[in-house]
């Protein structure tokens, strides 16, 4: 598995982690949990780390902490989840219950889920950090929404990590925020690499092209993937789902060559 630096730190962490939106969301006992049971061996038996939750997935932190209970030894995870809700106080209290949720001392990252109530929740987040109870801390957006004020809190405010919406299909974060990252040393986490499906839908009973090969491509799961990583400012990608064939196709696309800036025009031309 290829890994990216974490440029506030110079730790390395693998190109491809594990969203849980709707994925995990299944409660515990349930023949979706044995199913994900699998997808997370799959996950850190390819070299894995980055996990990626929040208090708004429903039950996915409380299935991915029943799940690492039941694995010995524990798993490396790379634990990130977020802060979803108004206030201080309401913040604190539902940062502590995710830890609960997943069994852990400590979360590797904090970020403020969808800029809710940012400003409140980056200063607990930053006394977290002095503490020891978080290690990095940041913030996402998705949809490709709200470009512009997480722009405004990059510029501003010290933070290690963003998340936000990047895909062959939605290249918008290539226009300020990639740059901006770069620019920064802020590590990025792209989420939605795969448009929601629409990408395999625009490909659908199409062949990988052959040139693809020459980037070490075989799928077009990997094809999508290879794009997002493969950009000089993107550190890790989150592709989601509870199919262990789906995650072991995914977890090969942060392995073998990467596509340059020609090979990538290429793919985006393709599309």
């Amino acid at each position: 598995m290829l890994t990216k630096e974490i440029p506030s730190t110079g730790e390395s962490i693998p190109v491809i982690g594990l969203g849980t939106w709707d994925t995990f969301d299944v409660g515990t006992s349930s023949p979706e949990s044995d199913e994900l049971r699998d997808v997370l061996k799959i996950f850190f038996d390819k070299g894995g780390r980055l996990i990626d939750s929040s208090p708004m997935y429903g039950s996915s932190e409380l299935v991915l902490g029943e799940l690492f209970s039941e694995m010995d030894p524990p798993p490396p995870v790379f634990a990130a989840t977020k802060v979803w809700t108004r206030g201080r106080t309401a913040g604190a209290s539902q940062i502590e219950q995710s830890l609960q949720l997943w069994g852990l001392q400590q979360f590797d990252l904090l970020q403020v889920h969808n800029l809710l109530d940012w400003d409140t929740h980056l200063d607990t987040l930053t006394e977290l950090k002095a503490t020891g109870r978080v290690r990095y801390i940041g913030i996402t957006t998705s949809h490709g929404s709200r470009h512009a004020e997480m722009e405004r809190i990059m510029r501003k405010e010290q933070i290690d990590f963003v998340q936000f919406t990047y895909s062959l299909a939605d290249r918008t974060a290539e226009h300020h925020l990639l740059p901006l990252a770069q620019e920064k040393g802020i590590a990025v986490i792209a989420n939605r690499p795969f448009d929601g499906g629409n990408l395999f839908r625009r490909v659908r009973r199409q062949k990988i092209p052959a040139w693809a090969a020459e980037f070490d491509c075989t799928t077009w799961a990997q094809f999508f993937l290879k794009f997002v990583i493969s950009h000089p400012a993107v550190t890790c990608a989150i592709p989601a789902t509870r199919q262990a064939e789906h995650i072991a196709d995914y977890m090969d696309a942060g392995t073998g060559q990467l596509p340059d800036e020609k090979m990538r025009a290429k793919m985006s031309a393709l599309l």
